[in-house]
This record gives C-alpha cells, sequence and structure tokens, in this order.
C-alpha cells in the first residue's frame, strides 16, 4: 500500500525555522528533543491547531460560536492532516458532580442496567443520577457531604454535666446550664457512659417544651440537643448576616461531612434500595474496578447481556491501562495529570472512528517502569485500527516502540527550532544527537549516602488506601518516594505528610501564572531589579518601567494586542499598532540601558540575559533558571504559555535561595530531555548540601539511583497498595525481593 504523508512546509511558529517534515500516516511517529527545542511548537502549536481550525471550520456559525477559535499557524502549507483528538495532560476538572463514571461514559450505562433489571424497579436510568433532581438526595442535594457540624470539639466525655462536660464557645452559660436544669440527665453521669439515646438526647434533639426552675419559679423554655441548636442558629442561616467576629469563632467548628441520610451515596433511598445481587449503584460505584469487573460476571440476566458487554469493554480498558485501582465515584478533580491522561485514553480507545490524528503529551507521566509496556500496547492499538498517532515523548522505552522518530533540536529555544534527525528507532541510536547520545547511557548508582540529621514523622496516616501507616522521613537528606501509580505515593505526601508538616515548600506541576500579564521576569522578581536599573541609568521613575502601570501602551493598556470582535465571524487579535506589540509607551521605550531599551530586555532569552547583567541580585535569579534548563525562555514570555514541566522547574528556580526548610517535589522530571537530568541532580544535591530536606515523588530511574534513601509504596495500587515495602537506600534496595521498583533498579 501506498504510504501517505503529513507535509508542513515552512513553519515558523515561536522558536521553528522555517521547517518542513513529512510525517508518516497511520503509523506512530515520536517526537523527541530537549525542553524547549520547538516539539511542541510543531505537534501542538502547529499540526494540532491547524487540524482543530480545519475541523471546526466545518461546522455552522450557530455551533462555532461554542467552540475556541484558532488563528491559522504560521507556515507556509499544512497538508494532509485527518481529524485530531488530543490527549494532553491538563486536568479533568468539572466539580463535585464530575466523576470517573461520568467522564469516561460507564456510569450511563450502569444507570440503564439498574433501572431494567435492579429489584424492586425504581424508575427509569436518571432515577439512578444523583445529578438529576428524581435520583438526588433530598437532604445533601446529590452531594453526598454536608455542611455540618465538627462535634467532638462541643463536649468533653470524660466529665459530667455539672464538671462542664459542655463546651461550646458560641453558646451563652444561660444556654449550657439548660442542659443540666432540664431534668433529663443525670448531672453526675460522666458523658463516655451515657447510652445512645442519652447521646442522642444531649446533641441531636429536635425543639421540645420542658419545665425549669429559674429564680426561684418555674418557667417553660424550649430544649434542643446541642448540635440541632448550633445548626439551627449558624449553618441553617446565611453566614453573611452573622458578624465577622462571630463567623471567625464558629468557622473551627463547621465543616462539610458525609450526609447524614445518604451516607455519602449521593442518592435517594429509592434509588438505594433497589439492588443487583445484594448490592446498589452506590455500592458498585465505590468498589476498586479491578474488584467490580467480577461483580459483572455473576449477572446472568439475560436482559443485561448487551449492556455487561459495553461495561466489560470499558472498565477492561482501564485496567489495562493501568488505573484499574480507581473507582467509578472517584471525582476527577481529585486525579492526577498522568491519570487525567489515561482516563482521556479511555473514552477513545472504545470509539469506533479509523484515519483519525491522535496526539499525545508525554503519556508516560506518572507511570511506574513496569506499566510502560501497558501505555505501549495501547498506542500499537490505536495504530492498529489504522490511525495516525504522534506522540512527543522523552521516556526512552516509549521511543522504542516508533515507526518513526524525529528528534528536535540541537538546544533550546533560540538555539532550537531545527530538525536534527528523522528516521527509524535503531538509526536513531547511531545518530549524532542529544538523544541519540543518551538513550544509551546508564548511570549507576552512587556510592555514598548521606547520614540524616533527624526525623520527620508521618503519623499514622488513614487517607485514601493508607492504613494509619506510621513512617519516619530522614531530615537533611534526599528521600525518592517510589512505587506504582495508586500505590499510595501522593496520599503519603500530599495529604498526610504536608499536613502534619505545614511549613514544607512545594514544588508541583501546577500553573505558576494564567494571566499573559506574568512571565518570568515578574514570577523570579528580577523585574523589580530591571526597573531600578532603568530608572537608576535614566533618572525617571522605576514605575515607567512596567507595562501594568505607568509605562503601559494607553491604546491596548499594555497587553501588546488589540482584540477585534467581528461578532458571529472569528474574532481577531492583532498586534497593537500604536507599541507594535512592545506593551510600552513610546518615550518609555526611548530610555536605554546599556543600549537596549525595556521591551529589548524582555525579549532577551535568560541565557542572552545572563551575559547582558553585570547587578548580582540579577545574575544570581538568572543562574538559577539557567540551572533548572529555561536557558532558553525569555524574559517576557507569558507564564500561561508553559508546560507543566517548565511550571515545576520555574518555582524550583525561584525557591533554590532559601535555606534550612523541607522541599516537596512531585516527578521533577516530567517534559525534562535525558540529557538535562543531570543538571536538575545538580540542584537537588547543592538544595541537600545547603542544610535543605528534598523529598521527592519520582518513577526516574537516574532520580532513584542518586537518592540517600528510599521509601518504596506498594505492592500494587489501590486496596492492594498502601503500605510501605522497603525504607532504605538504593543499594539495599536491589536486594529487595518484594519490590517491584527493584527488579528495575537492576535494569535500568
Amino acid at each position: 500500500m501506498h504510504q501517505e504523508y503529513i507535509e508542513i512546509r515552512g513553519a515558523r511558529e515561536n522558536n521553528l525555522r522555517d521547517v518542513s517534515l513529512k510525517i508518516p500516516k497511520r503509523k506512530i511517529t515520536i517526537f523527541t528533543g530537549v525542553s524547549g527545542s520547538g516539539k511542541s511548537s510543531i505537534v501542538f502549536d502547529t499540526i494540532a491547531t491547524e487540524g482543530r481550525r480545519q475541523l471546526y471550520e466545518n461546522f455552522s456559525m450557530f455551533v462555532r460560536n461554542f467552540l475556541p477559535r484558532y488563528a491559522p499557524p504560521h507556515a507556509d502549507a499544512i497538508e494532509n492532516l485527518s481529524m485530531p483528538i488530543i490527549v494532553d495532560q491538563k486536568r479533568l476538572g468539572g466539580g463535585s458532580t464530575s466523576t470517573m463514571g461520568t467522564i469516561t461514559d460507564i456510569a450511563p450505562v450502569l444507570r440503564l442496567l439498574y433501572s431494567r433489571i435492579g429489584k424492586p424497579h425504581a424508575g427509569y436510568s436518571n432515577v439512578f443520577s444523583f445529578n438529576d433532581p428524581q435520583g438526588m438526595c433530598p437532604e445533601c442535594n446529590g452531594l453526598g457531604k454536608k455542611m455540618g457540624v465538627i462535634a467532638d470539639s462541643f463536649i468533653d466525655k470524660n466529665k459530667s454535666l455539672n464538671e462542664g462536660a459542655i463546651q461550646v464557645p458560641v453558646f451563652a452559660s444561660w444556654e449550657i446550664a439548660m442542659y443540666a436544669s432540664s431534668g433529663f440527665f443525670d448531672n453526675d453521669k460522666k458523658l463516655k457512659d451515657y447510652t445512645k439515646e442519652e447521646m442522642d438526647l444531649l446533641l441531636y434533639s429536635k425543639p421540645q417544651k420542658v419545665k425549669t426552675q429559674f429564680g426561684g419559679g418555674t418557667i417553660n423554655v424550649t430544649y434542643m440537643g446541642i448540635i440541632e441548636k448550633f445548626t439551627k442558629a449558624y449553618i441553617k442561616r446565611d453566614i453573611k448576616t452573622l458578624s465577622e467576629r462571630t463567623q471567625k469563632k464558629v468557622a473551627p467548628y463547621i465543616g462539610f461531612g458525609p450526609c447524614s441520610l445518604c451516607k455519602g451515596a449521593r442518592l435517594n433511598q429509592a434509588a438505594l434500595n433497589c439492588k443487583i445481587n445484594g448490592k446498589n449503584i452506590a455500592e458498585l460505584s465505590s468498589m476498586e474496578i479491578t474488584d467490580l469487573l467480577p461483580i459483572l460476571e455473576k449477572i446472568t440476566d439475560p436482559v443485561a447481556a448487551p449492556m455487561l458487554a459495553t461495561l466489560k469493554e470499558r472498565l477492561q480498558h482501564i485496567v489495562d491501562i493501568g488505573v484499574g485501582y480507581l473507582s467509578l465515584d472517584r471525582e476527577t478533580s481529585t486525579l492526577s495529570g498522568g491519570e487525567s491522561q489515561r482516563i482521556k485514553m479511555v473514552k477513545h480507545l472504545s470509539s469506533s472512528l479509523v484515519d483519525v490524528m491522535y496526539i499525545f503529551d508525554e503519556p508516560s507521566v506518572g507511570l511506574h517502569p513496569r506499566d510502560v509496556h501497558r501505555l505501549n500496547d495501547l498506542l500499537q492499538k490505536l495504530r492498529d485500527k489504522g490511525n495516525t498517532v504522534i506522540v512527543v515523548e522523552h521516556d526512552p522505552d516509549v521511543i522504542k516502540i516508533a515507526d518513526h522518530v524525529v528528534d528536535v533540536g540541537p538546544h533550546a529555544g533560540t538555539q532550537g527550532g531545527k530538525i536534527m534527525f528523522e528516521g527509524s528507532f535503531a538509526q536513531l541510536l547511531k545518530a549524532d544527537t542529544l538523544t541519540g547520545k543518551h538513550l544509551e547511557k546508564k548511570g549507576s548508582i552512587k556510592e555514598s549516602f548521606r547520614k540524616p540529621s533527624g526525623t520527620l514523622p508521618v503519623v499514622n496516616a488513614s487517607i485514601n488506601n493508607l492504613q494509619g501507616l506510621n513512617v519516619n522521613i530522614p531530615k537533611g537528606i534526599l528521600t525518592v518516594v517510589t512505587g506504582v501509580a495508586g500505590s499510595g505515593k501522593s496520599s503519603l505526601i500530599h495529604h498526610v505528610f504536608l499536613k502534619q508538616h505545614t511549613d514544607a515548600i512545594v514544588i508541583d506541576q501546577s500553573a505558576v501564572g494564567t494571566t499573559s500579564r506574568s512571565n518570568p521576569a515578574t514570577y523570579t522578581g528580577i523585574m523589580d531589579d530591571i526597573r531600578k536599573a532603568f530608572a537608576t541609568a535614566n533618572k525617571v521613575s522605576a514605575s515607567l518601567f512596567s507595562f501594568n502601570s505607568e509605562g503601559a501602551c494607553e491604546s491596548c493598556q499594555g497587553t501588546g494586542v488589540v482584540y477585534t470582535d467581528l461578532a458571529f465571524l472569528d474574532g481577531i487579535k492583532t498586534p497593537c499598532e500604536i507599541c507594535e506589540g512592545k506593551r510600552f509607551k513610546e518615550e518609555v521605550l526611548a530610555y536605554k540601558l546599556d543600549g537596549k531599551s525595556i521591551a529589548d530586555v524582555l525579549n532577551l532569552s535568560v541565557q542572552e540575559a545572563l551575559a547582558f547583567f553585570q547587578q548580582k541580585e540579577i545574575q544570581k535569579k538568572l543562574q538559577a533558571m539557567h540551572d533548572v534548563g529555561l536557558d532558553y525562555l525569555t524574559l517576557g514570555q507569558p507564564l500561561s504559555t508553559l508546560s507543566g514541566g517548565e511550571c515545576q522547574r520555574i518555582k524550583l528556580a525561584s525557591e533554590m535561595h532559601k535555606k534550612g526548610s523541607i522541599y516537596v517535589m512531585d516527578e521533577p522530571t516530567t517534559g525534562l530531555h535525558m540529557s538535562d537530568i543531570g543538571h536538575l541532580l545538580a540542584i537537588i544535591n547543592r538544595l541537600v548540601d545547603a542544610g535543605n530536606t528534598v523529598i521527592i515523588i519520582e518513577h526516574n530511574i537516574s532520580i532513584i539511583k542518586n537518592a540517600d534513601w528510599i521509601i518504596d509504596m506498594g505492592p500494587e495500587g489501590g486496596h492492594k497498595g498502601g503500605q510501605v515495602l522497603f525504607e532504605g537506600t538504593p543499594t539495599d534496595l536491589l536486594n529487595a525481593e518484594q519490590s517491584i521498583t527493584s527488579a528495575y533498579l537492576k535494569a535500568g
């Protein structure tokens, strides 16, 4: 069969230098190269953008109004594109009503199953949806959680009423005295000895009239349980009507707790009473998918056959991709970037579309080396159905399966943007490029390990799949937390360790700036120093050199672009004619520092700026960005255009000069080329040598080999995980039979 190609001619997006390329269709093409070399500019900003733009142009004007608008990429020609499906690592948001079941379209099939064969019959499938008024729990409106009282702090169970067991700071003393004078209780009995009925009466009793002694006479008062009274006074009222002082006083006692009626199942009682083989829909949704599949096997009703076939196929895909430890009721907002990406893949696996162009952004992120082969099977399955698969990737184990590799380089930013190599994986190994040279390199485990200066205890960690874990994290050394996806690494560090050690600095991949007004210069704080340098050199006010204040071009308010809304046609962004996109007033651009205007300086890359500035303060911060591999960023590049890995590294650069702290990093090798991992390790080692404690969650073997201490979680994901399998040095890990990570450390 004749091989067809996607053709790109003269691509000039971002740092691309007139790139022309032929990408084979219906094959797996993997783009490699250092961060910032231009891989994403080709794959996302050129191919994906043009594919989407052409696809959307086929819709009616009415539909296009609801879709994002894309300007044509800078290129002479882009031909032979198929429909693009982009599977990136953007977190799946969607609030508390969006769950794994809803996002993968498995929940509707499960609801249909219950409406057809559940007993007793409860109605149509919408009765089993917590987003539908017919199905939601009336008490919590389908949220499963309710604002409620955290009651433990209201009473001291070791005291009796006479000893002052009731300690509600917002109740008046006569309100507290009422419980003892109600005549309902033995006032000398300790609360811990109360029967269930007595406790309910004390805490939850609805309003009732009682006679009580007051000032020598008898009066009628209304008696209410402590929590009932508090709820009525502070939770059922609009919080805004309370004074700020009262709000502050009340806040510590109010929180989200499971709904008392549905116990967190989110559905009304009719839906929860409808069962199949003794289990209701909420029980099935809360099971891990690996446990749910065998339960579905036991359903034999012939009516259910087509629904079961669909359910099993989709659930099996979730297991195959390595996230079988998740459950259908898991809220999508709690999934990591890597998990989000793998869940998006599941949606496409059951699609019957062919000749589609699938575009993946580092799909190996968050995967333990053991699970990479599952990802590879998936990419090959998509290709074998007749689709074009394009992947941006750094992991050698994924690059291996490419039919065609495109290596972009040679370096980053202005020194990148060229195609260094095109061909097979075998040819890449022999190629004289950074990627080719580093693919075969195997580092060794370090010889000596630092000694800890103390410990940071994690006590009784019991969240997600952790069952009361106690573990000591050593102080003053580099600890790496390893384990397969879902084994409990993030639960241990993010959910428990950080809550118990609040002074830790977290360097993760969340976005650092979402507006086009923040850039590396403002984020790292060198912009203030640059403004001062310009102000001193020109004897004028420093605020003139800010496009957010005095110095902003009046025509575009310092944004550099003018947006023209063309009603139902695509709106267009054009560079501002007055400042030509430079964002500053003309008179500001006349002021120079060593021959450069403020706009010229913001166009410098970190590397160029290092050569330009002599000021110590500025140099120190630029050097930090250089060290984390961000040489290629320009000082004025909007932070909203940075990838997750770049966001993490810019945070690292701006935190590096602090001393004596605890640093927590979550997969810092994300988006890093093999040749840059050495730089990253050098920075991490510098941090530790300066007296800091560094804790890293990581799968990368090079980082694991350079740890002083390893905590390996496992053995599997979900409820088969959550245990500490191993604690010790990398050398000791080689002999740890029970650890999956051990085998990969030997091989790598």
